[in-house]
């Protein structure tokens, strides 16, 4: 007779069923404690031990030595190998039978020369199924234990190889996850065994935790969370875990449960396979390979049980990896990719965040090169314009040689901010989709969407997602189910939400437990609907319902993360500096293919320190929030490109410029789109210099002039240069007036011709600040509100300001500075004839701790607005702290300026390498260096140098407009920013240009062309041409139309050259 029904507690209940499914209580007769069955040790382990990361084939050629479990193994970075010779018992036929391994370090299991599943302790992947049904020899099933062989009648045997890498899942921080990495920790194994896996208990086990979650989820107001608890119940009443048989019965009342369905209005929830593995970050590029190979054989695996299972997989540098280090992986990937299941997404390199004048020297003749982008992030701030096209432009062209598409989603789970123009280069790249989700993370401010349009500075709208529960770890939880509709910000607007699953960061992700979870919950009532699902779907399914949708404009400030504007100086130096040196070496090289017939253009050696560079501007590097290893890999990225960089320009210009060498047999070359005339200083035999005023066209050459027409110059006024009795100095060039405090600080700057001075009365520019600098917890990353409360001027000593250069064509004064007792500075300060702006060359020992360096310019300038350069264009910040918007941008990125202007007049902040800036009230601030400890304890440590200048300027100030010049802009608001040879057609003769509006506004101009053009086609940034875009050549020049901040691209075919 059955029992009869009892009044049930909330709370007893609940614990009742927890302690039935535990890993911790009572597993001597609960149903956990029945998950495996029988098991015994492995027959035979042996290991061994190297600082290498050795292929397969040359690992298993090593001297193995006995090994047991309970040893340990290291330092850390080192591998060790474990050779797993495996007997398995007759008794098992007919069951499901599991390698259970449990290490602190990320494994790999090799068999049959090929990897077949990783094992991390952390991401939840402890054991390897041999067979899931011993004995049986279905060809389909088991083709991949076809090594099972009979040492006797009863037992089947065979080996494994378990590659271990000497550290966690995320590095090997030294007492805490972001610490520096401790060289000398240990890892241990601590089991390795055969056991039989009972498949119908997990499968209980999995019904009584999403019961469970229910429950509790959807709490005790709902009729639907008693439905949930109570069949629960019933399944501890009817299961006893000793007894197999009752199985069924419990798994049947959980059927009944979950098949109960909800309406036709649920939410969708679209899961998706996931994960992110950032390209280096705790750990060095070379382990992320690995990382790469351990997750994704796992995410196979997974395909292989689960035909409707799909993985998202972006970044195509990790798959150029895997495909050299592991061929056999790649071609799996590949066959899974065509099924479906295995979808590449993204559609860059990696998931991403000007100099002085210098001499190029070159054989016949000696060069200099005049390549100034003085104001010239892959993380979404920092990399240039250009560098962001090329990393669609690299990783779309690789999806489509690679895998048959290209991508038609843009994926950046994990970046630390994104730029007004990226929708507009998404639109130019094939892209209308963007998925990210890190201004979840934002400090201050919930942004209020998750699914919305968002337009650049251009006007480009393309559509967002957020997935509303704000991770792209999830693990297909209940809690994580209920909070993706709870959250969701645009509720009446949009029914259907990403949900990525799989552990990430380190890697890892899915696991089959994730993938049961969700596919019992696909539809049930009192929850939203689940299907596994690719992103195509899920935003062709936010696109069919759009109509309602906001949009948001402008910029997607995250509100953390601001002192990795700062962190790593020298990474961000490496950056600008090389984004330059490839602009210059493409200039020139396409120049040279123009006209040239014998020049090579030297494509496939640029498309190698491209892809150098797209690496480093992967989000946790040129931030500069990784360990210490990464960011000397990444000056060594930095170093090649320099070197090798360096090499292909000088072979450009020597074709470029052959047979026209200048008096002193110096050519001198302008890389910048418009007209120069600047001070350099040009070698003199034995290795002096000597100064000289040279004017070059732009994108040309000019020959050095002749030692006599050096002094007598133009109607220019020269440099005066005068020291006062007090100390003070003054530089003065006719265009500005510059006045220094006996210690080197900035007390007047005056705009001559108006006699209008910039600096704020009664205050002092060029003060440099010191801040604490002590974070909450992301070292390397934040930088906190309540630093600006610690500020404290660092002041200099009177008299030791000291004339350097005493004027005509240039003037200068140099002064030392004491930060504090570890740190100190140099600065000269430097006026050139004719030029508007003073120059800060600055160098600087720094040996802090959690301080922060800033320099400060006060302007007698009042404006709520302060302008920023981002890529392709500029944008405005407020500089009032009015609402929780505006103080939540206390710390804020730009790249080669920052200006405050008011009508009439401005003053501007120009840098050759910084990132992070702000301008509060009337306050110009440019920071400089940092000193965290973590993830590197050695960061910024050392001696750098940079130099910023200072511009006042009437109104808001445009770009400056027997030589020769290959291009020329009629309209100082357009400016022309790459010059290269087309990707797709070398033999072709084509060149690639492109421009952008520059000051917001629309413009009608003229391009002037001195190189043989015979077709001008507009093209997309993938440099696909636009079949209604042929331009009309008139006179060497076209006509090209520009709305506000937009990018064009042109594609210029040449004609043949002459023989």
């Amino acid at each position: 007779m059955a029992a009869a029904p009892a009044l049930k507690h909330w709370r007893t209940t609940l614990e009742r069923v927890e302690k039935f499914v535990s890993p911790l209580y009572f597993t001597d007769c609960n149903l956990r404690g029945r998950l495996f069955g029988a098991s015994c040790p492995v027959a035979v382990l042996s290991s061994f031990l190297t600082p290498e990361r050795l292929p397969y084939q040359e690992a298993v050629q090593r001297d193995f030595r006995p090994a047991q479990v309970g040893d340990s193994f290291g330092p850390t970075w080192w591998t060790c190998w474990f050779r797993v010779e495996l007997t398995i018992p007759e008794a098992w036929v007919g069951q499901e039978v599991h390698l259970c391994w449990e290490s602190d370090g990320e494994g790999l299991v090799w068999r049959d020369g090929e990897p077949v599943q990783g094992l991390t302790k952390e991401g939840e992947k402890t054991s390897y199924v041999l067979t899931d049904r011993l004995g049986e020899r279905d060809p389909r099933r088991f083709k991949r234990f076809s090594c099972l062989s009979f040492p006797s009648s009863r037992d089947y045997s065979l080996t494994l190889y378990v590659e271990v890498a000497c550290n966690g899942l995320l590095g090997a921080g030294k007492g805490s996850m972001i610490a520096a990495p401790d060289p000398e920790k240990m890892f241990q194994l601590s089991r390795a065994e055969l056991a039989v896996f009972h498949r119908d208990v997990h499968m209980l086990l999995v019904d009584l935790e999403l019961l469970l979650g229910i429950a509790k989820g959807l709490g005790k107001d709902n009729q639907r969370s008693f439905q949930a608890l109570y069949t629960a119940n019933q399944m501890v009443n009817v299961c006893d875990p000793d007894q197999p048989e009752t199985f069924p019965v419990a798994q049947a009342l959980a059927s009944r449960f979950f098949g109960q369905h909800g309406g036709e209005s649920q939410h969708t929830i679209h899961a998706t396979g996931h994960c992110h593995i950032d390209t280096a970050w705790l750990w060095p590029f070379k382990e992320t390979v690995r990382k790469c190979a351990r997750s994704w054989v796992t995410a196979l695996q997974l395909m292989e049980r689960n035909p409707e299972f799909i993985f998202a997989c972006s970044q195509a540098q990790q798959l150029e990896w895997v495909k050299s280090r592991y061929p056999g992986l790649y071609s799996r990937l590949q066959e899974f990719a065509c099924r479906g299941q295995f979808v590449p997404v993204g559609g860059t390199w990696v998931e991403m965040g000007s100099g002085w004048p210098e001499r190029l020297p070159a054989p016949r003749p000696a060069l200099t090169c005049v390549a100034s982008h003085f104001l010239h992030c892959q993380d979404g701030n920092l990399p240039s314009g250009e560098a962001m096209v090329r990393q669609f432009l690299q990783g779309q062209n690789f999806f489509l040689q690679e895998f048959g598409k290209m991508c038609s989603e843009f994926w950046l789970p994990d970046t630390f901010g994104y730029s007004a123009q990226l929708p507009q280069i998404m639109h130019g790249c094939g892209i209308r989709r963007f998925l990210s989700q890190k201004l979840s993370w934002n400090l201050v401010n919930s942004f209020p969407h998750h699914t919305f349009f968002w337009e650049g500075l251009d006007g480009s709208r393309v559509l967002v997602h957020f997935p509303p529960g704000d991770s792209y770890g999830m693990q297909g939880s209940v809690e994580e189910v209920l909070k993706t509709v709870a959250n969701n910000r645009d509720k009446g607007r949009a029914n259907h939400s990403a949900f990525l699953f799989g552990f990430g960061d380190g890697g890892g992700g899915p696991t089959q437990t994730m993938l049961d979870r969700l596919k019992r919950l696909s539809n049930t009532d009192g929850l939203p609907r689940v299907q596994l699902s690719s992103p195509r779907q899920l935003f062709s399914a936010l696109e069919s319902d759009s109509e309602q949708l906001c949009t948001w404009v402008g910029e997607l400030f995250l509100e953390l993360h601001n002192g990795t504007y700062t962190t790593h100086a020298q990474i961000k130096k490496g950056n600008r500096e090389c984004e330059r040196i490839l602009h210059d070496v493409e200039l020139l090289s396409s120049l040279a293919l123009a006209r040239s017939a014998q020049f090579l253009y030297p494509a496939a050696q640029l498309q190698h320190l491209w892809r150098l560079l797209l690496l480093n501007q992967f989000h946790d590097v040129v931030t500069g929030s990784c360990i210490q290893m990464v960011a000397e890999e990444a000056m060594c990225h930095y170093e090649d490109i320099r070197s090798h960089g360096n090499t292909l320009l000088s072979a450009a210009a020597a074709a470029l410029c052959a047979g026209e060498p200048g008096p002193e047999g110096l050519l001198i070359v302008n890389t910048l789109p418009w007209k120069r005339t600047e001070v350099m200083a040009l070698p003199k035999p034995g290795g002096a210099h000597s100064l000289a005023l040279v004017t070059v066209p732009s994108m040309g050459y000019a020959p050095v002039p002749p030692p006599t027409s050096l002094q007598p110059l133009l109607p220019q006024q020269p440099v005066f240069v005068v020291q006062e009795t007090d100390g003070s100095v003054t530089l003065d060039n006719g265009i500005i007036r510059v006045k220094l405090d006996p210690t080197g600080r900035l007390t007047s700057l005056v705009l001559v011709a108006s006699g209008r001075e910039a600096i704020a009365e009664g205050a002092v520019g060029n003060q440099f600040v010191l801040f604490d600098d002590v974070p909450l917890y992301w070292d390397a990353w934040d930088v906190m509100d309540y630093h600006l409360e610690t500020r404290k001027p660092v002041l200099g000593q009177a008299g030791t300001l000291a004339v350097g250069t005493e004027g005509g064509l240039r003037g200068s004064a140099w002064f030392l500075l004491q930060i504090s007792p570890n740190s100190r500075l140099s600065q000269e300060v430097v006026l050139d004839v004719g030029c508007p702006y003073v120059r800060f060359h600055t160098e600087v020992h720094w040996h802090e701790a959690h301080k922060f360096l800033k320099v400060e310019f006060p302007a007698r300038v009042r404006s709520s607005q302060a302008t920023y350069e981002i890529q392709f264009g500029h944008l405005q910040r407020p500089t009032h702290y009015n609402t929780s918007w505006d103080w939540a941008r206390f710390e804020v990125w730009a790249h080669r300026w920052m200006d405050l202007s008011e009508h009439g007049f401005g003053l501007a902040l120009l840098n050759d390498c910084k990132y992070g800036a702000s301008v509060r009230g009337s306050i110009l601030s440019l920071s400089l260096l940092r000193a965290p400890k973590a993830p590197d304890a050695t960061a910024d440590t050392g001696r750098h140098e940079f130099t910023y200048a200072l511009m006042p300027h009437k109104a808001p100030s445009p770009a400056p407009a027997t030589s020769w010049s290959a291009f020329s802009v009629s309209s100082p608001a357009v400016l022309l920013e790459t010059v290269k040879q087309a990707e797709s057609s070398p033999q072709r003769r084509s060149l690639v240009l492109r421009l952008y509006e520059a000051h917001g506004s629309h413009v009608d101009c003229w391009l002037h062309l001195s190189l043989p053009v015979q077709e001008a086609i507009l093209c997309d940034l993938l440099e696909r041409p636009d079949p209604a875009g042929h331009l009309t050549l008139r006179d060497s020049r076209l006509k090209l139309t520009f709305s506000p901040f937009q990018v064009l691209s042109l594609l210029l075919v040449l004609q043949p050259p002459p023989h």
